[in-house]
Order: C-alpha cells, then structure tokens, then sequence
C-alpha cells in the first residue's frame, strides 16, 4: 500500500497525536495547521514492504524505502566499480588461459574446464536466488565474493592442471553468482521501464578493459608471471566489493530504526533450521543436476583422447551415468522435491520460455568458436597476445556504447520486442560471413568487421533476455526468474563448449597430422598441445603453414555449427510477448 493509500486510511481513524486531534476539532484552523494535519500523517503511514514476500525480499524493499538518494547513487558506483575489476580480470584471463593450459601440454584440453565449471555453476543460481530471496542480498552477495576471491587465490598457486580446473570452479561460481547478484540488486534498485538503462550503465566498464586488460595479461605473461594475473586480483576484488555489502547492511539497519521492518527472528532449532535450508534449496536437486550435466557433457570433448575413442568404456559409462543422473533429478524435481530448484509456475509464461530459448541459443552459438578464437588469432594472423584480446574484445567495446543507446530505446518506446527484430538477422548474418572470412590468408579486418557486426546484435540479445523475464514476474520472483535464465544460459555455454570440443578434438588433430611435413611430425604432441610451441615456428615456415590450415579447417566446422544453432532465434521472437515496460511497477521506495 503506497503513502497516498494509507494516509487516506489514516484519516477515519482516531490520530495518536494529540496535536492533530485538537487541530481536526478546531474547524477554523488556518492554512498552516492543516499543513501539520498533513505531514503527521504522512509521518504516521510510513511505507511498508510486502506483508506476503519472503523475508530477503521484504528487507531490500525496506532498504530502498528507508535509503537516500545518496545511498542509491552510491550502490550504483560500487557495482559499476565492480563491474570495472570483473572486465579486468575475465579479460586478462581469457587471454591467459590458453597459455596457462599449455605450460602442462593441455592446450587441447581447454573446453574441459569450461565445462566442469559452466556446469557446475549453472547449478549454483537457483540455490543462490533462494539465498538472496530467504536471507537477504547482502549475504548471497558476500558468499561469492568469497567463492571469487578463494579461485583466485587457488589459480595464483596452481601447480597443475586439475587444480586450475578446480580454482576456475570456484572462481567462476563467485563472478558469476556475484553478477547475478548485482544483477538481482540493479533490479531492485530500478524501475522497469529504466532496467535497460541501469543494466547498460553497470556493464559499461567493459568499454575500458576491453583493451587494458589484453595489454596487462601480456605484461603478467611475458615481463612478470602469470600468476600475478590473478594473485592481484585478489587483493583487489574484496576491497572493491565489499562497499556493495556494507551498503546494504546499513541501510537495512536505518529501515529497521525508522520502523520500516522489524528485526529478523526464524524461532527455528539449528536443527530445524538445517532441515529447513536443505529443503528449501533442494539439495539433492543441485547435486543430480550439476553431476549429471558435468558427467553426461564432457565425454564429448574427452573421447577423441581416450584408447579406444568412442568405444572406449569409460567414454560410454559417463555418458549412460549422466542420463540416468539427469533423468533422476528430471524425477526429483516433479514428484520428489517439496520445494523443487526449477520453478515450474515461470515456465508457464511464454515470454519466460522465449527469453530463455533465446539465451540458450545464443551461448550455444558462440561458445561453438569463442574459447580457441584467441589462439586462432595469434597463430594465422600472426598478431600478438595482445592484439588479439583486443580484437576478441571488439564486442566488449561496441556493445559498451550500444547498450546505452538500447536503454534509453526501451524507456523512449516502453518496448523491447521490437529491437529484436533487428538484432537476430544481423547476428545471423555475421555469424555466417565468419565462416568465410576466419581462414588463413585472410585480412584480420573482415574478422573486426565481423566481430563488429555480431557485436551489435549480441549486446541487444544480452539487454532484451534481461528485460523480457523481469516484466513477466513481479519483485518477489525477480530473483528466482533472472536465476532460470542464468541456469539456462551457463547450461547453453557448457553445451556450446562441449560441441566447440568435439569438433575441435575431431578436425584438429587429424588435420595437423595430414598437413605437417615429415620432420615437424614427430613434434606432433608438443604441437597439437602447446600454444607456444605453434607460436614457435616461424612464420611463413611449411610446419606454420600447416597449423594455419588446421586451425582453419576447424574453425569453418566450429562456426557452421553456431551458425545452425543461431538460426533458431527467429522462432523464439515469436514467443516473447510485447509489453509494455512503461505500465508495470516492480519495485518500491527511492529506485532509479
């Protein structure tokens, strides 16, 4: 109920204050009385959060009820701030990390860990909305930043493959449950109508390490140690995010003195409050859904490795286990589960559906070639480690500036449906002239025109998938639908980096050892493993030569791949609705 409602309330009943009683029996009380009349009641009908929400919910609506506009301001910097340090890092490690995987030979073996951790994460949202909708936003926020700053520190000491593999889970659950929680908290901090904006506002710092950050993994590879790439960081990273928290904390501390909303008290045993937890975030959901997704994908990208390939037992075992493992908690999940990790009741609204289709699809689709496109870069186009994060990062640049332009459309028009028809095409288009122009003896500015032209209908994908799902839910299931949308596309990025594997392990190799001259041949491991062994032939040499075409004849499988898959978007457009943004409110209290 707003002020207006509850001051007109107030006025049938008997008045507290006394002042305002003898004011309302003196019928010729002057003008600046009745102005007392109006504020005392204003006073008395403070506004409230939602009676019926849970309880993390109910405390970030009394934090933006209770909050000044300094205070709102002030989340906004930080998360911009933490977005800033984000880019950075993600930046420089997706620039290092081909070379991190290749000082133990496993250049080959790069799609491994992204699918672990994109699987693994992938479970992690849904537990962590329940977090942030039964605890509080603050307390989701600070467990991962701590899952953020531990993978950092794990990948900063690593001294072999499977411990990286393990530090980037960790790391990867942290950055990317601390995304959805800003996420989460731009959402509770905006109007609908002004999401767009708000979104493009805190990913905005991309636009700045797009280029810092290549040029800064170059610095830690070759003049420092790359470790410090990501031993930095965290430093850096609790320092920067932690104000987020703080700012929650205090404010929510402010609403509880004001009167906004009473102190928290379960009443529960730790014993009752133990069972409570494990039912209320399906523990046995998360366990079936991220071992069964992990166990079922990555035979796909192992078995070109194993002894008997395809037919190799194990190869066959994981991918039988991770059937039965997901079809279990497909069972657990309808019939089991008292509190289920899907929300079912989201997946009946056709706008929901269509924006997770759509993110599904597009992560599939660029994923297909994304995590082999820097190697591809330094190795045929002979640029530097460098130059091709920069050029990688073309879309961080565009869509930066874009995505402001794609807020302000959407609060201009009050819709967002539109832009997508836009956006699809265009994607569809530069996704297919990839597979022409990604090919040696190419010039490496039809691979930035390209990258440019994915770029824009990339950033529109990324603000609409946002968008759509909010406007189908109201403020207590704004958590729980930007959760299925982020299950839904991690999950869409370990499938497209199982089918970036297959491929790769299936064409590569075989391609390199039909096209390296009879001397380089017996290098073959080194070669096939090791990005700086590649980067160690000479350019122009017969064996460089030979891995450019490798490399190309991969690639166009990669790319004619995510095209098939992108193609599917112009179905899913016809299931998102068209609202108007403009019409709804979502949230409550001094919100941007």
């Amino acid at each position: 109920m707003g002020i207006l409602a509850k001051f007109q309330a107030g006025l049938g009943r008997k008045s507290d204050t006394p002042a305002v009683d003898e004011i309302r029996k003196n019928p010729t009380t002057d003008t600046a009385a009745t102005a007392v009349d109006n504020t005392s009641n204003e006073q008395l009908a403070v506004e409230k959060p939602g009676e019926d929400l849970q309880r993390g919910v109910q405390n970030v609506e009394a934090v933006t009820i209770a909050w000044s506009k300094g205070s709102l301001i002030a989340i906004f910097i930080n998360i911009w701030l933490l977005y800033c340090v984000n880019a950075f890092q993600s930046a420089i490690l997706y620039s290092l990390i081909p070379f991190v995987t290749s000082e133990w030979e496993s250049h080959s073996l790069l799609n491994v860990i992204y699918i672990v951790s994109d699987a693994l994460t992938a479970a992690s949202f849904i537990p962590l909305s329940k977090v942030l909708d039964l605890w509080g936003r603050g307390e989701g926020f600070l467990v991962m930043m701590g899952f953020a700053t531990f993978g950092l520190i794990l990948m900063a000491a690593c001294q072999n493959l499977p411990m990286f593999c393990a530090a980037y889970v960790f790391y990867n659950i942290g950055f990317m449950g601390m995304t959805f929680s800003v996420d989460v908290i731009t959402a509770d901090a905006s109007k609908l109508k002004n999401r767009g904006l708000a979104y493009a506002f805190t990913s905005s710092p991309y636009i700045i390490t797009a280029f810092a950050g290549p040029k800064a993994a170059e610095s830690f590879y070759y003049n420092i140690d790359w470790r410090w790439g990501f031993g930095a960081f965290a430093i850096i990273l609790p320092f920067v995010a932690g104000p987020i928290y703080l700012n929650l904390k205090l404010n929510l501390n402010k609403a509880r003195k004001q009167g906004v909303i009473a102190p928290a008290g379960s009443g529960r045993t730790w014993k009752e409050s133990l069972w409570f937890h494990t039912v209320e975030f399906d523990a046995l959901g998360v366990f079936l859904f991220s071992a069964g997704l992990t166990v079922f994908l990555l035979p796909f990208a192992l078995a070109s490795s194993a002894p008997n390939e395809w037919a190799t037992g194990y190869i066959i075992a994981m991918i039988v286990v991770g059937l039965v493992v997901l079809a279990a908690f497909v069972v657990n999940e309808i019939w089991l589960a008292p509190k289920p990790m899907l929300n079912f009741s989201l997946l009946s609204d056709r706008t929901v559906i269509g924006a997770c289709l759509l993110s599904l699809t597009y992560q599939i689709s660029y994923y297909c070639w994304a995590n082999y496109f820097t190697s591809f870069l330094q190795v045929v186009n002979n640029v530097s480690l460098a130059e091709a994060g920069y050029i990688s990062n073309t879309f961080n640049v565009v869509s930066g500036v874009l995505l402001l332009l794609v807020g302000l459309a959407i609060r201009k028009t009050g819709y967002f449906k539109w832009l997508l028809y836009i956006a699809v095409p265009l994607y569809v288009l530069s996704q297919g002239l990839m597979i022409y122009f990604r090919q040696p003896g190419q010039n490496v500015g039809y691979l930035i025109m390209c990258q440019v032209f994915t770029s824009f209908g990339g950033s529109i994908f990324i603000i609409i998938q946002q968008v759509a799902v909010l406007a189908a839910v109201d403020h207590q299931h704004v958590s729980a639908a930007l959760a299925l949308l982020y299950v839904v596309g991690t999950t869409g990025g370990a499938i497209g980096a199982t089918v970036s594997g297959s491929i790769w392990t299936n064409t590569f190799p075989g391609a390199l050892e039909r096209l390296l001259p009879e001397d380089a041949l017996e290098n073959f491991d080194a070669i096939y493993g090791d990005l700086d062994t590649q980067l160690s032939y000479e350019i122009g040499s017969e064996t460089r030569l030979a891995i450019q075409e490798a490399y190309g004849y991969a690639q166009t499988r990669m790319l004619a791949a995510g095209t098939a898959i992108i193609a599917l978007t112009f179905l899913w457009i016809l299931l998102i609705k068209n609202i108007n943004v403009s019409k709804i409110v979502q949230s409550k209290g001094n919100v941007f």
